[in-house]
């Protein structure tokens, strides 16, 4: 297996290690010194040594440079990163959940394999495996190492519960993901069985995260806070802290991607606050989403116009910078409001919002 990915990424070209978040920043003419290293089995630069020894304390030799390098070819569209919800099914039933029914279902093998490809072919150089519980999925273990072994950076969402068994930790070993993210539901057995309705649940979410720490695996840890939950959230971040060295926390509760109104009743009122205003973002542009059945949108908010990529392949991409720019344009009420420049939600969140029936002070500052 490859020791490094060499990839452009938008305007920059990168040497990655896979299992590590760090990268080196390269010219655009090392990277094709590369490209013609790869292929034609040259010795590999000095430099590259050098650099590599500094950044991870990798020893490379110059034997087989065809071992240690995956070189990615030049996006079409400049889509590098991808978030693919490999199946929406669950072996939880959070009431926060914003996938609404958790059906089990989504693409069989082959037509999965070639979306991966579709997928690399696209230029995705990040992608984010989730769902649902991705790790429950039937085909996990060949869509993780098929896409680590196509040169993509590997994160994968998990509840934890599966981590502690010998075949998931064997495949998280050998090919290592850049982050494994986990959610934290409460600091007791009481709270997180009952904010899953699973018994045993905190047993397995604690088994896995100590499974995943023992590994080395590069732990992400996200504190759920609702109204099921608020009482413990001190402890949860100390039991998140305590774990990972990246804990992120997330308060506000939003509607399903359908639109369903029942996460928001989940809602801790104390945790409504002030967020940062919406000043753009670049989905459709240089990332997208990919739901369980191959169809890619903007993002897994903004679905709309969702492109069949095993039927258009990756020429379908050429569209999605349009479907996102004409998503984000203010429409309705919202096209005239003076708060335009300090508002904190984007345009298709809000859709969700009004369609789910939110109160107003949820999303918008005229509340």
């Amino acid at each position: 297996m490859h020791e490094l990915i060499v990839a452009p990424f938008l305007t920059d070209h990168l040497v990655l290690r896979p299992g590590d978040a760090r990268g080196i920043k390269i010219k655009e003419r090392h990277y094709l010194e590369l490209r013609h290293v790869a292929t034609t089995g040259n010795a590999l630069p000095a430099w590259l040594r050098d650099a590599a020894h500094r950044q991870w304390g990798l020893t490379l030799t110059d034997a087989r440079p065809s071992d240690a390098l995956l070189v990615r070819d030049p996006p079409p569209y400049g889509h590098g990163r991808a978030s693919y919800e490999v199946n929406n099914g669950c072996n939880w039933a959070c009431d926060h959940c914003v996938y609404g029914a958790k059906r089990h279902e989504g693409l069989a093998w082959p037509a999965r394999e070639r979306l991966l490809h579709i997928l690399r072919d696209a230029g995705v150089l990040w992608i984010e495996l989730g769902g649902g519980e991705c790790t429950i999925d039937r085909h996990f273990p060949e869509t993780y190492a098929l896409a680590y072994d196509l040169g993509m950076m590997v994160e994968i969402l998990t509840n934890g519960s599966t981590l502690f068994r010998p075949q998931v930790l064997d495949l998280l070993t050998t090919r290592r993901p850049y982050r494994v993210t986990m959610s934290v539901y409460g600091a007791t057995e009481e709270t997180f069985d009952g904010f899953t309705r699973r018994r045993g649940a905190f047993k397995k979410f604690m088994r896995g995260l100590g499974a995943a720490r023992e590994a080395g695996l590069p732990l992400s840890l996200s504190v759920v806070v609702t109204r099921e939950n608020a009482h413990e959230a001190p402890a949860m971040r100390a039991l998140a802290e305590q774990h990972a060295p990246r804990v992120r926390e997330y308060t506000h509760m939003s509607p399903s991607f359908a639109g369903g109104a029942d996460p928001l009743a989940q809602q801790a009122p104390e945790y409504l606050h002030n967020r940062t205003p919406f000043t753009g973002c670049d989905a459709g542009h240089t990332s997208l989403n990919v739901n369980p059945f191959g169809l890619a949108s903007v993002c897994k908010v903004s679905r709309d116009h969702p492109i069949p990529l095993l039927k258009e392949g990756v020429a379908g991409l050429s569209r999605l910078g349009d479907i996102a720019d004409r998503a984000l344009q203010r429409h309705s009420g919202c096209s005239s409001c003076a708060l335009q420049k300090t508002c904190t939600t984007c345009m298709p969140l809000v859709t969700l919002y009004r369609k789910a029936g939110s109160p107003l002070d949820r999303y918008c500052q005229h509340a």
